[in-house]
């Protein structure tokens, strides 16, 4: 899909992802780094426990299909091969601390005037402006400040970062720098002939982990708080994990139009086993949430009724209920390790995995396509490079123009994709998130609603003033703001007719429901293509189109639980806690969002359409993808370590004055442990090396505990950061 095109990587582990993704779709990737190579070849774990500089694991993971060139930003010889490659350049990602470009001489102004037609992308913490862009920060400081993390974790603990010891901040936005360094491709070649500056912000992006929660509060609702494996909703404890014979299962044990037919056949395979009367299979599951709230059944009854999950999940493997799932249809994932997510069955059958043999004769397995395309296949990448590997081949080529789709260049006013027409059958969170970013960005969306089913993200909260109405949920209003909406009954065949005529007016239709579902109303790919062959159709479903768990129905809590996020966020001493809800529906939308965008510069260059098979749980992995390559070249398994670090040490959620009020603090580095041992009056112990820190990690918690809860939060961060 990208093969026009040349991607300049001067990231280094807060940005690499991005770059991955586009050489994934065919775009030559050069990777730019210092002589001592990019920091994260420094980063843990090894394969073999190899800490050369090229046995990283988190380099593995994000830099295979690049090309490395070895240029040395402080000596002017390089910065003007530097200059040259960008003239030449299409798109171009940088992670640097705001400023640092600027104090090379080649600031947002500077790059602008070398390549007019270059897409510059900078991946920051809290964005390139503003009261903390040149803050200290880390990827526990970035979800604490993002919203996300008091929302995860045991309610008599710190609150925990998503990912456990794998950093997931930089993570999310750099798969977001891909798809709007790719929207902003589709408008240069489109309208305007120009460049763009794109600015994204790991704050931001981790905030869509909140699933709207954050707008609770100026909407006048209960704000959410965190219990382990689900969330308190005012009074109600709603739990979204339980333990299972052989470890746990995630099961959506909800209520409403829905969830409830889900939870009904649950309670039917209850009462067929004994574990419940006839009077509480038969509550009415439908209705029940609004029964809760309205006093008709107390709360006391519904903590009963957890109970008789309890007691019955204990009697069975995770296996059983997976398999109980597929044949009853119930909300049900287990709870994955890496490895059961590297021996993955369905993962397998799609040949998900990348065998890829090192030159050093290492075999690793890697996380595979994000996607699967019908004309435009994802390539298989080969082995990261070694340090400076193609910088003589890189810089003794000729001099290169961008490709560019619109000349003369002009500026262009109209938003990046105006005149792109989408019809839009997606639902609950994950696809209408996705499609809320190409409306955002100016694509004319029609909405397709059923007449007789209401969406689930329509019952979900939060809700203005706490007052259950359909059509003001906080998160509906969220994933689809911007959208037109219509409702239609798709049974009937003016419904169809309908339908029709919107399909010969779009240029892509997106749909998330199961596999069958649109062949079942006639309006499958092969239907829609043999009448409209340009025409670009994505689905987007839990496991993918195809393989053993295609029909497995579920939300992002399943999804995420059998990807393998749940087993490692949560405390040594503890069952998971997972991260907080939904966690694969808010990952996910930025890689559809990236397919979409790629089908489209095929179409503008071909004039062909495709079909894009997405996988939810295949595009998340490779956020884990560092913890899978573990597994299957070192054999262990991630666990749960609270919210320490592999590298970084001391590190945590730490109590200050005031109820369930915490602060994160990371010491990344020597001189900042100093510097907080001095402020505690701790200097005694400033001079422990990292090793150390990590060693006494326990003594040091209580140690920093004891002095943060006496002081008020908001003024010791301050502090810490001056």
């Amino acid at each position: 899909m990208l093969s026009d095109y040349r991607v300049l990587d001067l990231t280094d582990e807060r940005g690499h992802l991005a770059g991955f993704i586009l050489a994934q779709m065919g775009a030559e990737v050069i990777a730019i780094e210092p002589p001592s190579g990019s920091t994260a070849r420094q980063l843990g774990p090894f394969a073999g426990n190899l800490d050369d500089g090229e046995h990283s694991l988190q380099h593995w993971a994000y830099n295979r299909g690049k090309k490395s060139v070895v240029l040395d930003l402080d000596a002017r010889a390089d910065l003007d091969e530097l200059r040259r490659l960008i003239r030449g350049a299409d798109i171009l990602f940088e992670s640097f601390d705001p400023g640092f470009m600027e104090s090379v001489g080649l600031g947002p102004e500077e790059i602008g005037k070398l390549n007019p037609q270059l897409i510059h992308v900078s991946i920051t913490a809290f964005g390139s402006d503003g009261p903390k862009a040149g803050w200290a920060h880390s990827d526990l400081t970035i979800q604490a400040s993002a919203g996300n993390m008091a929302l995860t974790g045991d309610a008599d603990r710190s609150p925990l970062r998503a990912g456990g010891t794998l950093p997931q901040a930089f993570a999310n936005a750099a798969s977001e720098a891909a798809g709007a360094a790719l929207i902003a491709l589709f408008e240069r070649q489109t309208t305007s002939g120009l460049g763009q500056r794109i600015d994204a912000s790991a704050q931001h992006s981790m905030n869509q982990s909140t699933q709207s929660m954050s707008l609770a509060t100026p909407l006048g609702a209960s704000p959410a708080t965190r219990i382990a494996g689900g969330a308190m909703l005012g009074d109600l404890r709603v739990q979204l994990m339980w333990p299972c014979l052989d470890g746990y299962a995630s099961v959506s044990f909800l209520f409403g139009s829905a969830f409830g037919p889900f939870t009904q056949n649950l309670m039917e395979w209850f009462y067929e086993e004994g574990f419940c009367d006839e009077s509480t299979r038969d509550k009415g599951w439908l209705e029940y949430g609004l029964m809760l709230l309205d006093g008709r059944e107390p709360i006391e009854e519904y903590e009963r009724v957890k109970t008789v999950l309890a007691d019955f999940f204990a009697t069975k493997t995770k296996a059983e209920l997976l398999e109980a799932a597929m044949k009853r249809r119930l909300l049900i994932t287990p709870v994955t390790t890496t490895e059961e997510v590297v021996k993955s069955e369905q993962l397998g059958s799609r040949d998900y995995w990348e065998r890829v043999e090192h030159a050093d004769g290492t075999v690793a397995v890697y996380p595979g396509p994000f996607a699967k395309f019908s004309e435009t296949p994802l390539r298989q990448l080969g082995e990261p490079p070694k340090i400076g590997q193609h910088t003589r081949e890189v810089l003794g080529e000729a001099e290169r123009a961008p490709t560019v789709g619109v000349k003369p260049p002009f500026a262009s006013r109209d938003l990046p994709l105006k005149g792109v027409k989408i019809l839009d059958f997606m639902w609950a969170m994950a696809g209408p998130a996705a499609s809320r970013v190409l409306a955002d960005y100016g694509a004319e969306i029609v909405r397709v609603e059923s007449g007789n089913k209401v969406d689930a993200i329509r019952t979900l909260q939060p809700f203005p003033n706490d007052e259950v109405d359909a059509n003001q949920s906080g998160i509906f209003s969220n994933m689809n703001a911007g959208k037109k909406g219509l409702s239609l009954d798709l049974s009937k065949p003016e419904a169809m007719d309908v339908i029709w005529d919107l399909i010969d007016w779009a240029d892509v239709v997106l749909e998330s429901f199961s596999p069958k579902a649109m062949a079942a109303w006639g309006i499958d790919y092969p239907k829609i293509a043999k009448k409209k062959p340009e025409i670009i159709m994505a689905s987007s479903c839990l496991m993918g189109q195809t393989g053993p768990l295609a029909m497995l129905a579920g939300f992002g809590t399943m999804a995420a639980a059998i990807s393998g996020f749940f087993y490692p966020v949560g405390w040594p001493d503890r069952a998971p806690s997972g991260p907080f809800s939904a966690y694969t529906d808010y990952t996910s939308p930025r890689w559809l969002v990236a397919s979409v965008m790629g089908a489209l510069e095929h179409k503008r260059r071909t004039g062909q359409g495709q079909y894009i098979d997405f996988s939810q749980a295949e595009s998340a992995l490779h956020l884990m993808s560092p913890a899978l390559l573990e597994y299957s070249l070192n054999g262990k398994t991630w666990e749960r370590a609270g919210n320490r670090d592999l590298v970084f040490a001391p590190q945590g959620g730490y109590p200050t004055q005031g109820d369930d009020q915490w602060i994160a603090i990371t010491c990344r580095d020597d001189p900042q442990w100093a510097a907080l041992a001095q402020e505690m009056n701790q200097s005694d112990l400033g001079k422990l090396s990292v090793s150390e820190r990590h060693q006494r990690h326990d003594e040091l918690d209580t140690i920093i505990s004891q002095w943060t809860i006496e002081l008020d939060g908001e003024k010791l961060m301050e502090r810490l950061q001056d």
